[in-house]
């Protein structure tokens, strides 16, 4: 029995299962990881051009000739024939020198690396927003906690207000001021569990899977400064590391590149070639066959084509110094992001020990004016705005919780530190116990529907 029940209840998942669903299911990883096999296969197809290249054609034709003559003092000829034709030509060559078409395979390299930064960005940021999705749901989930347990107190003060009233201790004037209360607490309790809906689907629209309920963070989480405790530290790694400032970076190896290709416009190219043809038919007036072969080496050199080399020149130029500002802006937003993620960590640290600290005291608080209340020196007014303090002091604590700990992951995703290593360090800090639970409404099969992206697409061969 005991054994059936461990079987019956449903394991939560924690925040790493996520992220490994999240990095196999994600349609934008996914489709970098796409495009990467493409861009890597442009590789070969430029590489293509500089080896050998053989070519075959024949034919076979049917001909009919009719010939009518005359001559003066001669009598007209007429002639009609028909007969089949046959041809056969292989063609191979061979590039010996051909500038162009060798660096467009360096062109072909330095975009398989930047496209590699790129994939390393995408998955990165998938592991960012399911962070913060699975932390966005927690946050909502203890808010929805504060503002149940407001309503409920509320509700309590409704309850005594109302029986007071009835025996004639209070005016109707508090019972009005305890309904509104009341009243706003219950839709402040509908806005989170909407909340907390879209918080669910958010994560399943990362991760292509739903999950009914999921682990949640530990109350003791250290709360510390980032670790090294220098921003420029940060700026440094962030420069060393972000796959966006290094795909930028490739990017301009890329232009470069192909100011090398245009630029080789004006060389020539070298060719080793070798011919062979045969052709037969069965003409009465034709025996045997002919055939003839030829091997040799080809050279052309463009001397002028209308100014196209010069002018494709100047364009790959300012690509390349187009490329270059893109570069350099994307460092400058790098050292901008990751000063404000530092100084955002930081000021978290000392937020989230004043929001626990206004727990503390907003209860002290709520407790005297209810003792207040009780011997007269207080009204009900001053009562619910001091339950009301208390629950948005829990609710804001809760938010700066888990500010932190989306704005430490931001952080190093900033720096191009973030990986699974890092998703697993945090997965440490959550707790089994007191799992998250969400279901979602019944939709009548029009949701499982509408999230139904279909199979995953076949490589034609």
């Amino acid at each position: 029995m005991v054994a059936a029940m461990l079987a019956g209840q449903a394991q939560a998942a924690d925040l790493l299962a996520i992220t490994r669903d999240a990095l196999d299911n994600n349609s934008e990883l996914a489709s970098a990881r796409a495009t990467a096999n493409s861009v890597e296969e442009g590789r070969s197809v430029e590489r293509a051009d500089l080896l050998p290249q053989v070519n075959a054609s024949g034919e076979v034709a049917y001909n009919h000739i009719f010939e009518s003559q005359s001559q003066a003092g001669f009598s007209g000829t007429n002639g009609d024939d028909s007969y089949a034709s046959y041809g056969l030509n292989l063609q191979a060559t061979q590039a010996l020198y051909d500038a162009v078409n060798s660096r467009e395979v360096g062109v072909a390299e330095r975009r398989i690396d930047q496209q590699t930064y790129v994939q390393a960005s995408t998955e990165q940021q998938v592991l960012i927003d399911t962070a913060s999705a699975y932390f966005d749901i927690l946050r909502a989930y203890e808010i929805l906690e504060a503002r149940q347990a407001q309503e409920r107190a509320i509700g309590r003060q409704l309850e005594q207000a109302q029986e007071q009233f009835d025996v004639g201790l209070i005016a109707i004037t508090e019972v009005e001021e305890a309904r509104a209360s009341f009243d706003q607490s219950r839709a402040d309790r509908i806005a989170a569990e909407s909340d907390l809906q879209v918080a669910f689907e958010s994560l399943e629209r990362l991760t292509g899977k739903r999950y009914d309920s999921i682990e949640r963070l530990q109350e003791d989480l250290p709360i510390s400064l980032p670790e090294p405790a220098s921003r420029d530290a940060w700026i440094d790694m962030a420069l060393e590391s972000n796959p966006e400032v290094l795909a930028e970076q490739a990017g301009v190896e890329v232009a470069r590149e192909e100011v090398s290709v245009a630029r080789a416009g004006h060389l020539p190219q070298v060719n080793a070639f070798a011919n062979y043809a045969y052709s037969d038919s069965d003409n009465d007036a034709v025996t045997n066959y002919d055939s003839n072969s030829q091997v040799g080496i080809s050279a052309s050199v463009p001397i002028y084509v209308g100014g196209r080399t010069s002018a494709s020149i100047r364009q790959s130029t300012y690509s390349l110094e187009a490329s270059q500002y893109d570069f350099e802006s994307q460092r400058r937003e790098a050292i901008l992001q990751v000063r404000s993620l530092y100084t955002q960590v930081s000021n978290d640290v000392s937020t989230v020990a004043a929001r626990k600290q206004a727990i503390v005291s907003n209860q002290s608080a709520l407790d005297a004016t209810r003792a207040g209340y009780e011997v007269g020196t207080r009204n009900i007014v001053d009562v619910l705005n001091a339950e009301q303090s208390l629950y948005d002091a829990i609710a804001d604590h809760a938010d700066a919780r888990y500010d932190y700990v989306v704005d430490l992951l931001s952080l190093r995703r900033q720096a191009g530190l973030l990986d699974e290593n890092a998703i697993a360090e945090v997965n440490g800090y959550l707790v089994g116990e007191g799992q998250v639970n969400f279901t979602l409404p019944e939709q009548g099969g029009t949701y499982e529907a509408a999230t139904d992206i279909g199979e995953r697409p076949q490589l034609q061969q």
